[in-house]
């Protein structure tokens, strides 16, 4: 079966919606509840703490079937600035579904990352990019065999977690989420307001109050 390619779909989210989610970080929009898809934490950042870009930029998903990697081949011509390539490869460990030419490739169209629920290689290469932020499962030099199937742009599992085209993908070095449009608009104030107990949370524990009091525990 040929590689299908469905059609983006649409939103009416404004770009100033999207950005509120910039301050955001990961914990903080996973503690807001379970359904706020976090990806299986297995699949981690490429480089150490503290040197991973941050992730955030809108799904393309390349649902493979691997180790025949035919969407990721396609999802190139599709791909733009401040997408991020999400490769649905069912944990597959053996092949590589991306590395060096085509990681480089959708980077240079401005794509800001990728997301590989599967294998990549070249990292020494993609640890390189400080503009690009790369979340993987496994890293093997064996590369695909066959790009002839796949889908572009419907839903994929990815870590036990599902991820639609459009979707917002937040990544840091604690993992990844991601949320779809009704999430973008309707709970970022609750995040913001997270952020603001949390900043006050420091300061009182600064200040020398107890953590029994700042966090309202019961006497012991």
């Amino acid at each position: 079966m040929p590689v299908i390619i469905y059609p983006a779909p649409k939103s009416d989210l404004t770009e100033a919606e999207i950005a509120r989610w910039r301050a955001i970080p990961v914990a903080v929009a996973v503690d807001l509840g379970r359904n706020l898809n976090q990806i299986d934490p297995a699949i981690r950042p490429l480089m150490p703490p503290g040197q991973q870009p941050r992730l955030f930029g809108r799904a393309v998903t390349a649902f493979c079937e691997a180790p025949d990697f035919g969407s990721v081949v396609r999802a190139m011509d599709i791909i733009g600035p401040g997408d991020v390539l999400v490769i649905a490869a069912a944990g597959h460990a053996e092949s590589a579904m991306i590395g060096e030419i085509l990681g480089g490739h959708i980077r240079r169209k401005g794509a800001v990352g990728l997301v590989c629920d599967g294998a990549i290689r070249d990292v020494g290469t993609l640890a390189g990019w400080t503009d690009f932020s790369v979340f993987t499962r496994s890293v093997t030099p064996r590369g695909p065999s066959s790009a002839e199937r796949g889908e572009i742009n419907r839903p994929v599992t990815i870590g036990g977690t599902i991820v639609s085209p459009g979707d917002l993908l937040i990544g840091d070095d604690d993992g990844l989420v991601a949320l779809t449009p009704a999430t973008i608009r309707s709970r970022i104030a609750d995040a913001e307001a997270r952020l603001v107990l949390e900043a006050k949370w420091e300061e009182a524990l600064k200040a020398g109050q107890t953590a029994q009091a700042v966090f309202g525990l019961t006497p012991a």
